[in-house]
């Protein structure tokens, strides 16, 4: 029940902090946006325009926390989960279209620099870093963005945002010093390759996961050879582990048992294994017992050490 409830408020406290989040980066982005087109600075546009996504990203995460609550139904057995995942994957994808649209903008921009105002664009850099790094602070006090895939995603929109903002800032002063048109230009590409990396490894994990990749924090060879341990066990076959969401793996096995076995013998080794299983993450366990007269030719994850290791994961 322990475990349940904190999941609980951590639930809850990740959806307090995106909205108070989304209420502050939508209301600075606006201001942004009119500074940048009043400054006539890519830079700053170009922060709008990645604020612009924060707040997308922000509302999707939103929304996936609350749809996530949904219970689960005949026709949506795990409930609606899932859907953190597929609003981390729309959140990588945005953040990786959005830089690519800004170095189109930005090699435009070398080749004609146009006149920027620098003192007003200097000025809207310095509220936009104190703004993003205020809004960073609340997620990372208040959110889970180390384990929730959905709320990291969130969080490094607005990591990223703040270099946005420093990269404005450094730009600024180089024009305002030398005379630099080129340095707008070049502070928004430095911005849009961060943006860009940020966006690939959030798409790249919420495609792992909707792949039915195994868990990277699971060790798969180790979890084998805890379960082959438990007493009473045989061997296990037909291995699938998978997320279901960023804090809920879940795993299913076929396990070789002696078939003297009684009922109760049985229930014991299936509540060790699940224990164990517990303290490794893995909270969604179904397990199959089977006497060695049951055992598949086909096995997948059999315990022979001398067949190759062949994982496949099922939905």
């Amino acid at each position: 029940m322990g475990h349940n409830h904190s999941h609980g408020h951590a639930h809850n406290s990740n959806k307090k902090v995106l909205l108070i989040s989304f209420i502050i980066i939508t209301s600075y982005m606006i201001i942004e946006a009119v500074g940048g087109f009043l400054t006539n600075s890519l830079a700053l546009l170009s922060d709008a325009g990645h604020m612009l996504s924060d707040s997308v990203s922000l509302v999707i995460a939103l929304l996936a926390f609350q749809l996530g609550e949904k219970t689960a139904s005949y026709s949506n057995t795990y409930g609606f989960r899932r859907f953190e995942i597929i609003a981390a994957m729309i959140n990588g994808a945005t953040l990786m279209l959005i830089s690519l649209y800004i170095i189109y903008e930005a090699i435009i921009r070398f080749a004609n620099p146009p006149e920027v105002a620098t003192t007003g664009m200097l000025l809207i850099s310095i509220i936009g870093l104190l703004v993003n790094l205020v809004v960073a602070w609340i997620m990372f006090r208040g959110g889970d963005t180390e384990h929730n895939l959905n709320m990291r995603g969130a969080f490094l929109h607005v990591i990223s945002d703040m270099l946005g903002s420093v990269g404005a800032i450094i730009a600024a002063i180089l024009m305002m010093m030398f005379g630099w048109g080129w340095a707008d230009p070049l502070a928004s590409v430095i911005v849009a390759v961060l943006i860009l990396r940020s966006g690939y490894f959030v798409l790249k994990d919420a495609l792992h996961v909707l792949m039915e990749g195994t868990p990277k924090s699971v060790n798969v060879e180790e979890l084998i050879k805890d379960i082959e341990k438990t007493e009473g066990i045989q061997g296990i076959h037909d291995l699938h582990i998978w997320s279901i969401t960023s804090e809920m793996h879940a795993l299913s096995c076929h396990a070789v048992v002696d078939s003297q076995l009684t009922v109760a013998e049985s229930e014991a080794i299936l509540r060790n294994i699940e224990h164990e299983l517990e303290h490794k993450g893995i909270s969604h366990v179904t397990i199959q017992l089977e006497t060695a007269s049951h055992r598949h030719d086909n096995a997948i994850l059999c315990q022979a050490k001398n067949k190759p290791l062949h994982v496949h994961h099922h939905h």
